[in-house]
């Protein structure tokens, strides 16, 4: 099983997209109020075209009750993957063929750093990029990891 966390996303587009991503790939997508758009906002609905009926999504109003929501299924913090610029670990290095939660930021400004210190650090990880660059945009960036979680797990079936 693969869980997609969106901690405070802003970018209606970038959701969408992520919600279409796990929509096509089995994963679950819970998304961490605030959020910076409305859920009938039309660039979100664009984006994810119709597949919202077909994603598993959940959303909530602070991450401790997405937290413990997953712990309920088994999921312990050292599951919890952060993708952050602030990481070193590269994801063909962690172990993702296990149940996981693949943690993103907010697209201005990251995880924060209380939220990233809730997991051990060598979980943080961050996408290699070229040399001088900031970042890749959030749904890029979640359909990389997410795709090297599934790769790890077999492709297996996420239902």
């Amino acid at each position: 099983m693969i869980h997609v966390v969106l901690f405070e996303p802003e970018i209606p587009s970038n959701t969408g997209n992520i919600i279409r991503l796990c929509a096509n790939t089995g994963a679950r997508l819970h998304l961490i109020k605030p959020l910076g758009f409305e859920l009938d906002d039309k660039k979100l609905k664009r984006a994810g075209l119709d597949y919202h009926e077909w994603a598993r999504m959940q959303i909530w109003d602070d991450i401790e009750a997405c937290l413990a929501h997953l712990a309920e299924q088994g999921i312990t913090p050292e599951q919890v993957f952060p993708l952050t610029t602030k990481g070193s670990a590269a994801p063909y290095t962690v172990d993702l063929n296990q149940p996981v939660v693949l943690l993103m930021g907010p697209e201005t400004r990251g995880l924060p750093e209380q939220v990233r210190l809730m997991f051990p650090q060598q979980n943080w990880i961050r996408l290699p990029m070229a040399e001088n660059s900031r970042s890749l945009n959030l749904s890029n960036a979640t359909a990389v990891i997410v795709y090297e979680a599934w790769r790890q797990q077999g492709f297996q079936s996420l239902a």
